[in-house]
């Protein structure tokens, strides 16, 4: 039976066929595995069990595309024509401006796609096969299909397998399902139609066996595999442009167009309408685009940017791609993981039923701090003798141990440990005290925790001796231990627990009294329903002399202990900054691969809507037109899987939502890469995930996204504020030579004296706003809409107003010079100096976009402001008086008059824009 397969390549649906049927397609003898003849030939056939290796863009051909550009292209035409003007020192400026730009986005950008190394490096190395009837150690990069590999505690599973024996195999699958606890696993096909989460005749490569041992035939290796079909969603996903990106471009053509229009129509009318001379003209037009063109703009919109990258990295947020700081801040849909991103991650009880009383279990995770109450009363263990025999039997009929890490060894974990954003006292106490771990099985890891909540330590366990295990299996559903105290002749007990369907038939009795099996059934359904997973805990006494245990001892002869409720808990913390969220117009929707039971409790718990939980089988069977209706009023989606993150995520966009999708597992990320922004978790996430992701999450903490929406809001807000005050002075600017020649006189400034205005506030006044603090309620008000352009209507009109303004005082300090004799350098510095303090005084004004300025926070809200300004003082003074400064810009040394009439019209300029604020207030406006 080693012939090579001649059939069709291994499909998705292994799962549905018999154990038979998969060796016979494989053509695999079960006795003697595959030959050595087999294997080669099958290496030829499908190849290594490797993932392909992406293309990714040359170095040289990403720096180039940094250049790829309006906006750029506009910056390069300015510095030639600075070039060109004689200005070579500030040409060299535009030119390092646009070099240095297009560095910064090369390094923060210009990372090779990782996602597919990243997902190789979750295959195993090294397998243990049978093959030619004896047990071989292999490469695991040399499996073939059909291929019989063992699989053992503690293994990563090295390709997609179809499991043939099983025996207590239990497989953690969190990475690639969602599912927060390892699945039980036997032989017997599954219906076709099955979500990964149910194919529990199923082993997939890069999971990981957290108990039992199993044997099962390899069906897929490499790009075939799960993990490979989900590396090829990675390099297939579009990276999409962000909000920020796709402003930045429409404004760069708009103003591109703008320039390119406004100067050639000044040109024709100076020509033939006002019959100027071709030259002087000229250079006239070409002083008209270097002061509309906002040379600085790409600079500064960097400084924002990588300024905001610094605050949201102090917050645990790392920003791999530069727009990613801004677009959160307009994202109106977040798509978030449950296991480990909204949940603890770690399997908590929260709930017991004894016999006679229900009681609510406090603290989250395996530290063991908390307590038991029933309604608002406070349980005593020590006094409630049930409780205690229901805490001793978890604790002893367990496998799985709790240990506190000290301080010193645990300081790296506290450093990723989440912020206590609503967090419980004994939290903050467990954080003190250190990190505690658990070492086994997540359920048996909160049932020992549930055990020393109650005060039996690990040294009061220890009193008491195990005599003999039926460890846990699938096949009947329960694990016992038969146990002896140390220090008395007690007979010896059976502790059992397991699923309460089985446990339940083994009891007779309850509390002293008959079982009342309509009670606990019911009380089981209760649970369930809350999303939990309930187990049943019972004891029976055993013959004095008993040593041993066999299945022939597990009779119904049990008293029932109680039920516990186990649930993977929401972090308090993601329940605070799903709220905030929320309150600031973002839709929170998450998706998973649990079930829906336990996916809308904890949907519940986080305040989201759960009445229409959506299903991965109700995906299916929706066309995208169905989808992009129903998942408007959806906020939880459970078994889902890649393709249906996808297209989840796709809907969503289709609606003209932004998204952002946090996740983990390598399952997330096609959906992290299609997403507006990937916001991935740095701890327990994956290298496949954090590759393809935006931003980094290095607490694990969805409350910092909260902070990294408001970061990237005030991160837009300051880019607003940079136009809001660039684009009135550049337009006062260009407004002073359009003036100039339409009326046929001379230019109040030259070229070579605005390109100076333009550097000089770039690098002082305008960097103010990259220290600018975020507006009050910033918070409060809804995303901006996606295809809302940079130039809204508010801020043009602001834009026009400011601009006539600034025309106007120029036009007036130049004319006024000349009336009274000065020469028409002395005039052309008065006007440039008007320009600049024109600027200075704007600047407070838009520190806010409507908000008064006659305020005391305007000048003490933004140091930097003030520094600055003084700073840009001091060189405008160099520029009038320093005669290096005159030799080279062609201006003379003002007068006090001359001073006092630019403070008088500043001083006129700033009142008037404070009327105009106040009358946008009156009308409602708030923002621009």
């Amino acid at each position: 039976m080693n012939t090579p397969v001649t059939g069709p390549e291994p499909s998705a649906e292994w799962h549905a066929q018999s154990a038979e049927q998969v060796l016979q397609a494989l053509a695999v003898d079960p006795v003697q595995g595959l030959s050595s003849e087999a294997v080669a030939q099958r290496l030829r056939t499908y190849g290594h069990n490797r993932l392909p290796a992406m293309q990714g863009v040359p170095a040289w051909r990403r720096f180039l595309l940094q250049f790829h550009n309006p906006l750029i292209y506009v910056l390069l035409i300015a510095g030639g024509v600075t070039l060109a003007l004689q200005f070579h020192v500030d040409a060299l400026v535009i030119l390092a401006v646009v070099l240095i730009n297009a560095l910064i986005g090369f390094v923060q950008e210009g990372q090779a796609e990782k996602a597919m190394d990243a997902v190789r490096g979750l295959l195993a190395s090294r397998a243990n096969v049978w093959r030619a009837g004896a047990r071989q150690p292999v490469d695991a990069g040399e499996l073939v299909p059909g291929d019989l590999v063992l699989l053992e505690s503690g293994d990563k599973v090295p390709a997609d397998v179809r499991l043939l024996r099983c025996k207590n195999l239990r497989i953690t699958e969190a990475a690639l399902t969602g599912e927060s606890v390892p699945v039980s696993k036997h032989t017997e096909a599954v219906l076709a139609p099955a979500p990964m989460g149910d194919r529990l005749c199923m082993a997939y490569s890069g999971t990981l066996v957290a108990t039992g041992q199993g044997m099962g035939v390899v069906v897929a290796t490499g790009a075939r595999t799960e993990i490979g079909q989900i590396g090829t969603l990675v390099g297939g996903v579009q990276a999409l442009v962000t909000p920020l990106t796709r402003r930045l471009d429409q404004f760069a053509r708009q103003i591109t167009a703008f320039i390119v229009g406004v100067g050639a129509v000044s040109f024709a009318y100076g020509y033939w309408a006002a019959h100027l001379p071709a030259q002087e003209l000229f250079m006239a037009v070409v002083g008209l685009a270097v002061a509309a063109i906002p040379e600085g703009l790409p600079a500064i919109v960097t400084v924002l940017l990588a300024i905001g990258t610094r605050r949201m990295a102090r917050q645990h947020a790392i920003v791999r791609r530069l727009p990613a700081v801004e677009a959160l801040g307009s994202v109106s849909v977040i798509c978030s993981d449950k296991t480990g991103t909204l949940t603890q991650n770690e399997m908590t009880a929260v709930h017991l039923v004894l016999p006679g009383q229900r009681l609510r279990v406090t603290g989250a995770g395996y530290a063991p701090l908390g307590g038991f109450w029933g309604g608002d009363t406070a349980v005593q263990p020590a006094h409630t003798p049930q409780l205690l025999a229901l805490a001793r039997c978890a604790g002893l009929c367990n496998e799985a141990r709790i240990e506190l890490q000290a301080p010193a060894n645990a300081q790296a974990q506290l450093a990723r440990t989440p912020g206590a954003v609503g967090a419980e006292t004994e939290a903050e106490e467990s954080r003190a005290a250190g990190v505690w771990r658990m070492v086994g099985d997540p359920t048996e890891g909160a049932l020992m925790t549930l055990a020393h909540k109650a005060g039996l330590s690990a040294e009061l366990l220890s009193a008491v001796r195990r005599l003999d295990v039926i460890p846990f299996e699938s096949e009947h559903r329960f694990m016992a231990v038969l146990v002896q105290a140390w220090a008395d002749a007690a007979d010896p007990e059976v502790l059992l627990k397991g699923a309460p369907e089985v446990v339940l038939r083994l009891c007779t009795h309850s509390g002293g009294q008959p079982l009342d099996g309509a009670h606990w059934q019911a009380a089981v359904a209760d649970a369930a329903a809350q999303g939990q997973r309930v187990l049943a805990l019972a004891q029976c006494r055993m013959p004095g002399g008993t040593r041993q245990l066999s299945m022939a001892d597990i009779t119904p002869r049990f008293e029932l202990l109680g039920l516990v409720g186990i649930i993977d808990p929401p972090r308090p913390e993601a329940m605070a900054a799903v709220a905030e969220c929320q309150w600031a117009g973002i839709r929170v929707k998450m998706i998973t691969g649990d079930h829906a039971l336990t996916a809308a409790a904890i949907g519940a718990q986080l305040g989201l809507a759960t009445s229409h939980t959506l299903t991965g089988e109700d995906i299916e069977a929706m066309d995208d037109e169905a989808l992009k209706n129903r998942v408007r009023d959806t906020d939880v989606f459970a078994r889902a899987s890649p393709v249906h993150k996808l297209r989840l995520v796709h809907a969503l966009q289709a609606q003209g939502h932004l998204v952002a999708m946090t996740g983990d597992g390598v399952n997330d990320a096609p959906a992290l890469k299609a997403a507006n922004m990937g916001v991935a978790m740095g701890h327990k996430g994956t290298d496949a995930a954090r590759e393809a992701s935006d931003l980094v999450l290095t607490d694990d903490n969805f409350a910092t996204i909260a902070r990294a929406v408001r970061e990237g809001r005030v991160v837009f807000d300051n880019i607003k504020k940079t136009l809001l005050f660039t684009l009135p002075t550049n337009g006062g600017e260009a407004g002073v030579i359009l003036l100039a020649i339409f009326l046929g006189v001379a230019l109040p400034v030259t070229a070579g004296q605005i390109l100076w205005v333009n550097l000089i506030t770039a690098v002082t006044l305008s960097l103010a706003f990259a220290f600018e603090p975020g507006e009050e309620g910033v918070m409060r008000h809804g995303p901006r809409p996606p295809t809302e352009p940079l130039l809204t209507r508010p801020l043009v009109l602001r834009m026009v107003f400011v601009s006539l303004l600034m025309v106007a005082v120029t036009f007036s300090v130049f004319e006024w010079e000349l009336s009274r004799g000065s020469s028409l350098e002395m005039a052309r510095t008065a006007a440039v100096n008007m320009l600049v303090v024109s600027e200075l005084f704007y600047l407070f004004h838009a520190r806010h976009f409507t908000r008064s300025a006659f305020r005391l926070e305007t000048f003490k809200g933004n140091p930097v402001a003030i520094v600055v300004s003084l700073l840009m003082v001091a060189v405008q003074l160099l520029f009038t008086y320093a005669p290096f400064m005159q030799a080279v810009f062609q201006t003379r040394a003002l007068s006090l008059n001359s001073w006092a009439v630019i403070g008088a019209l500043a001083c006129a300029l700033f009142l008037v824009i404070e009327l105009e604020k106040a009358l946008l207030r009156w009308f409602g406006v708030w923002r621009m």
